[in-house]
């Protein structure tokens, strides 16, 4: 399947808003109708990426982790987990999965030069079609500790709501000890505050355009989809829970008072023991 440049699609909005030049004018457009919305929406993808940035610095310098499973990826461009982990661990094994053809041919091509990482072509929701691939199987090695990625991808599912958490625990019940699970997801504070109304009327822009659906979740239902795993602290004597992702282990004190935009993405990271 070639590249479709009228449709507008989340892995290359995504990447526009990180800066990045794997997008079209759809793309670009599709941006700015969400931005006119939430003027910082780059926010919440800089955020998430610094997030995932983060997460991935902390499993290959402090933990056993030397291979991960990044599920929902989108293109594999800006600071992604390859070029973070494999700058510390060059044999650490990366496989991308997304359910989007075109996203999968280019990120095939991208990163047709390294051996370690690879790029599936497979649907988050339908986890047979991950845990049973091939590719996959043969890519990680299933007795060894996994990292277990789905970085802003969980809440683009539409149907039943209760779908992303039964598709977390069947991933989770295949996981060896020792894995970890990393999960963001936009949040619905569900309490009638500015940043409720807010998320709404971004929310309502997205579904009258070209992307997928968005589905918001309280942060009891976001910790649900962590099933029983222990959730490690968000930072040095913070609490182990779902927090903003820019609250999680940020890189120094904050100086400047969090925007609307940045409170937006919520996540954690989990132990299997």
């Amino acid at each position: 399947m070639g590249v479709d440049p009228t449709r507008a699609f989340v892995a290359r909005v995504y990447d526009y808003l990180l800066g990045g030049k794997d997008n079209f004018d759809v793309d670009r457009h599709e941006a700015e109708r969400i931005t006119a919305a939430m003027p910082e929406v780059s926010d919440v993808a800089w955020e998430n990426r610094n997030f995932l940035t983060r997460v991935c610095r902390f499993l290959a310098n402090n933990t056993e982790v030397r291979q991960f499973l990044d599920c929902g990826s989108g293109l594999p461009t800006a600071e992604n987990v390859h070029q973070v982990v494999q700058r510390i661990h060059p044999e650490a094994k990366v496989v991308y999965v997304d359910y989007d053809p075109v996203v999968a041919a280019h990120g095939r091509a991208l990163l047709e030069e390294n051996g370690n990482t690879k790029f599936v072509q497979a649907d988050i929701f339908e986890p047979e079609s991950i845990l049973d691939n091939p590719e996959v199987r043969e890519s990680l090695d299933w007795s060894q500790p996994i990292a277990l990625l789905f970085v802003a991808a969980l809440h683009h599912h539409k149907g039943d709501r209760g779908r992303p958490a039964e598709v977390t625990k069947q991933f989770i019940d295949r996981l060896p000890p020792g894995s970890f699970v990393v999960i963001s997801h936009v949040i619905d504070p569900d309490d009638g505050s500015e940043y409720d109304e807010t998320l709404r009327a971004t929310l309502e822009v997205i579904r009258r355009g070209s992307m997928r659906d968005i589905t918001s979740r309280t942060k009891t239902e976001i910790r649900e989809l962590f099933h029983e795993l222990e959730i490690i602290p968000s930072s040095a004597g913070g609490e182990s829970d779902v927090v903003a992702v820019a609250d999680w282990w940020p890189d120094g004190p904050r100086y400047t008072k969090p925007t609307i935009a940045q409170q937006i993405i919520a996540g954690a990271v989990a132990r299997k023991v």
